[in-house]
């Protein structure tokens, strides 16, 4: 049984449900600390670049989630889930004028999940 990486709250995907319905389809990069500290930024799919150093960790409910190389190894033993709170991050990520904001809550691998996890994806350009 693979392990994912990446998982979301119910509460995050209801969220997630009425960013599609207003901005069709989403991707998320967690962010390396610049605007917003170390926040998961929701896009329009296509309006946040992928570069070669950035790493797909996954998907949650439906949407890409990545990170940069650089983060991920310090991530990497690492499971995240996204969650929101209310209140208003200081990012550009599309939850902001709801009134919430994203936010990564997480729990290291147990040793023997390590080899179940998710494959990553290094390099990988958007679709």
């Amino acid at each position: 049984m693979e392990i994912s990486r990446v998982e979301v709250t119910k509460a995050g995907e209801i969220i997630i449900d009425k960013l599609r319905r207003e901005h069709g389809e989403l991707m998320f990069h967690q962010s390396g600390g610049c605007c917003d500290g170390s926040s998961p930024m929701c896009f329009e799919k296509g309006d946040f670049l992928i570069g070669s150093s950035d790493v797909w960790l996954g998907q949650i409910h439906g949407c890409d989630f990545y990170m940069s190389e650089d983060q991920f190894e310090y991530w990497k033993h690492t499971q995240l889930t996204i969650d929101v709170t209310p209140g208003r991050g200081a990012s550009f990520s599309l939850e902001i004028p709801l009134g919430v904001r994203f936010l990564i809550r997480s729990r290291l691998f147990e040793l023997e999940e390590m080899d179940q996890l998710t494959p990553i994806r290094v390099g990988v350009d958007q679709e």
